[in-house]
């Protein structure tokens, strides 16, 4: 590792612990979201990193949604943190296990606002139970309908079913998010090179009914952001 690697993961460590403190003292949902932009603006800040909405005129003031978004990048969250700060929506996202028992996102993620997704449960009952208590409080739900973060060289990889089934069950139409600059590639370049100034660029497209079954959310999204697949 470089030595601006050593010192970001330090100072990364330390900031990320010391948010995941505020966010355990905080209830109140527009609370937490402010918590979790100051976080979002100081890490990247730190990272020189901007983030650049294409089309902000589609990003929703208010409103509840299943807000879906392509993932590269361990950041992803971040960035549409800071691309949905002037709307008051606030999400939960949905976070794998392994995410709750980091060292490094531990404290953060549980105490953000999330949904535990344990994949090694053979029920999943207690998980839609927590995105219905979710929903019932009119927030929203924040997913990556990949399932894991995309390490191919595919603009996009298949969608799991969850997402579409999340939407149905919780009558919530989908508002899709798709990151457009490889923010990984981002990320590692500012890691090896912290002075150079770089810009992320995501784009929101058209809100999508979820009663609307006559197009796949996978197809809506290659036709809606033009991918070619």
């Amino acid at each position: 590792m470089t030595f601006n690697q050593i010192k970001m993961a330090l100072y990364a460590t330390y900031i990320t612990n010391l948010y995941g403190y505020r966010l355990k003292k905080v209830t109140n949902s527009q609370e937490k979201k402010k918590i979790r932009i100051n976080y979002a603006e100081e890490l990247l800040g730190k990272l020189k990193l901007e983030i650049k909405v294409i089309n902000p005129e589609k990003i929703p003031k208010e409103g509840q949604f299943l807000l879906a978004s392509n993932h590269r990048s361990v950041i992803d969250p971040l960035i549409i943190e800071i691309a949905t700060k002037n709307s008051s929506i606030f999400g939960h996202w949905i976070s794998k296990k392994e995410l709750y028992n980091s060292f490094f996102f531990g404290l953060f993620v549980k105490n953000a606002g999330t949904i535990l997704l344990d994949r090694e449960k053979s029920q999943m009952g207690g998980f839609f139970s927590d995105i219905k208590e979710c929903t019932y409080r009119g927030d929203s739900i924040y997913i990556f309908p990949e399932g894991t973060r995309n390490r191919s060289k595919k603009l996009i990889n298949e969608f799991k079913d969850g997402s579409r089934i999340i939407a149905i069950k919780n009558h919530l139409d989908i508002l899709p998010v798709y990151i457009r600059t490889d923010a990984n590639n981002q990320l590692l370049a500012s890691l090896n090179d912290g002075k150079e100034h770089r810009v992320i660029e995501i784009e929101f497209g058209d809100i999508i009914s979820y009663k609307d079954k006559s197009i796949t959310l996978y197809d809506s999204f290659v036709q809606q952001f033009q991918l070619k697949i």
